[in-house]
């Protein structure tokens, strides 16, 4: 399939504000038809998402306080890539920094772009297992309770609405269907991704 009759081809570009870590930009486009628009967006360097599955099974989840909606969240760790850093090991430094654990073997699952319309963030899921506790050496001002749940707990919370996390609910279907063996995931040790 060709592209050509949905491409918009920037013509202008102005960033209008920036923050601490995202970026406004206001670009003016060429649609395919000739005419021309506005397009407003984040741009942002990226995230990670880890799926922690204990040797049992049960996932390690987090609560977390989103002052975007004035409510806690239950989520799987996730955190920015800050500039330069390598996707893996952005998912390896977030799991030690948010729970303490570590993890033996790891595996990639896909890349999310949770808001395409308006964010250039793409979110890498990751899955980790053979965990080993540790201490957790989370960033200043950043406040999170663990807990652990089964695959049918954290269905049952997604069905319930108790979790409303897009990431979170794709890491819970990639689990699933990694699980059935329709989409298998592909295991190495820590240090073939390092």
């Amino acid at each position: 399939m060709s592209d050509d009759g949905l491409t918009e081809h920037t013509i202008a570009s102005e960033s209008p504000w920036q923050g601490g870590f995202l970026k406004v930009q206001r670009d003016t486009v060429r649609l395919p038809d000739g005419s021309q628009a506005t397009r407003e967006y984040l741009r942002h360097n990226g995230a990670v998402m880890v799926v922690p599955i204990l040797d049992d099974g049960r996932l390690v989840l987090e609560r977390q306080h989103r002052h975007p909606l004035g409510r806690t969240l239950i989520e799987f760790p996730a955190g920015k890539i800050d500039p330069g850093e390598a996707p893996f090991r952005c998912a390896w430094r977030e799991l030690e920094e948010e729970t303490g654990y570590r993890a033996a073997e790891w595996a990639r699952a896909c890349v999310l772009h949770n808001a395409p319309a308006y964010s250039t963030e793409g979110i890498e899921i990751w899955f980790a297992r053979r965990l080993v506790a540790g201490e957790h050496r989370r960033d200043a001002g950043e406040f999170i309770e663990l807990f652990e749940a089964s695959e049918a707990e954290l269905a049952a919370m997604v069905g319930r609405g108790e979790i409303t996390d897009a990431k979170t609910m794709i890491g819970l279907l990639w689990l699933q269907k990694s699980r059935s063996g329709e989409w298998p995931l592909v295991w190495r040790p820590e240090s073939a991704w390092a």
